[in-house]
């Protein structure tokens, strides 16, 4: 097959959704498939080490002030070029894209001009998130009728599990969807069982995007209860997001400014050891109808490096934490900072072992594999395609 991938997010820019298509293109590659991948500049003095046989094709696309993609001028600023990026390349067998939807709708209508089939990686339905940012009703509606119209023309969506299909077809999308689930990149998250070395307080880690829908903020209010019983304790962000600054003076307000630190996002491979030595990783979602159906995947990346999770909020998220039927996993609780605080202070007096890592990072490298879920994208994409090049030929 000739695949061309289109996001305005790839590596070596970290994100979920880097980690994935990565590991989708290089699947693509290992089976004999051409691969050219039409992306995004990645942030300023970001390397670049790109992987040999995959064609990657960067341009320049808007910024926020924390070099993120983010806002619709950002994303117009990524899909126009990108239409004739398509448009004046040799048709592909299969396209692949990326959310937002403004992106899906200009791959559906040049697709449609090439006569080509395409796949989407939905794993949110975006006029859901839209709705808990956007105030007017107009703007929603417009954006659930382009969500609507870009995704119902794909030959595949690859969704993130099943509750999401049933949210699409209750918005009258009707297009073939697979769940693949989601996973870590063992490649670098990991844990060979080596001893971290001991903090002298406890750490906790909230690596990812700090957004609105996220509530990221409930950690610095639990920090600010649990810290009575465990002094010293510190929480480090790792990432970007608009809630930074709000959390930023909500440290200041409770006295915490020397324990709470924000960071910029960091590589799989340099934050692996940092999960690995942290009394527990965070990941929260803002309970609200657009998060019932959505995953907290840099739990993931923690599991497989053998650091626990304290999870707040809503979706299936607490599913996934209670497959393993074990305590080690982390706990997902409401979104209370109180309940958030005791769980800090649990795991801090009782850290998990080295060996218990082990048997976590372990069970999280054999149960969540984005391999095998990159193995089921390109098989899809093969009978899509063979199916498409028989029509084609069958055609007068």
């Amino acid at each position: 097959m000739r695949v061309v991938l289109a996001s305005r997010i790839y590596n070596p820019e970290v994100s979920a959704a880097s980690v994935m298509l990565a590991t989708w293109a290089e699947a693509l590659r290992r089976q004999g498939h051409e691969v050219t991948v039409l992306t995004a500049q990645p942030p300023r003095g970001t390397p670049i080490d790109d992987p040999p046989g995959i064609d990657i094709k960067r341009a320049w696309v808007k910024r926020d002030r924390q070099q993120y993609v983010r806002g619709y001028v950002s994303y117009v600023s990524f899909d126009l070029p990108l239409a004739f990026r398509i448009l004046f390349r040799k048709p592909a067998d299969i396209y692949i894209v990326e959310p937002p939807p403004t992106t899906v709708a200009v791959v559906r209508l040049v697709s449609a001009l090439k006569r080509r089939p395409y796949a989407v990686r939905a794993a949110d339905y975006w006029t859901d998130a839209a709705e808990l940012v956007v105030k007017s009703r107009f703007l929603i509606r417009v954006l659930a009728r382009l969500e609507r119209w870009g995704l119902n023309g794909a030959a595949v969506l690859f969704a993130a599990h099943e509750p999401l299909i049933g949210r699409f077809r209750r918005a009258s999308i009707s297009a073939r969807a697979i769940p693949i689930g989601f996973g870590a990149d063992l490649t670098a998250f990991r844990y060979g069982g080596q001893v971290p070395p001991r903090a002298p307080a406890p750490v906790f880690v909230y690596a990812g995007t700090h957004a609105s829908w996220h509530g990221a903020g409930v950690f610095i209010d639990a920090l600010a209860r649990a810290s009575v019983h465990i002094p010293g304790a510190k929480l480090v962000f790792y990432g970007v997001g608009d809630e930074r600054e709000p959390m930023q003076r909500r440290a200041k307000e409770l006295g915490l400014e020397e324990h709470v630190t924000f960071n910029a996002p960091v590589s799989p491979a340099d934050l692996a050891p940092i999960l690995a030595s942290a009394t527990a990783s965070l990941a929260s979602l803002l309970p609200s109808p657009a998060n019932e159906y959505a995953v907290a995947t840099k739990v993931y990346s923690s599991l497989a490096a053998g650091c626990p999770v304290i999870f707040a909020g809503v979706g299936p998220t607490d599913e996934l934490l209670a497959r393993m039927g074990s305590s080690d996993v982390g706990v997902a609780l409401p979104y209370d900072a109180d309940a958030v605080a005791d769980a800090m202070v649990t795991m801090a007096n009782s850290p998990l072992p080295p060996e218990r890592r082990v048997a976590l990072a372990t069970w999280c490298a054999t149960t969540f594999s984005l391999e095998k879920i990159a193995d089921l994208v390109v098989r899809t994409c093969a009978e899509i395609t063979a199916r498409g090049t028989r029509d084609r030929a069958d055609a007068p």
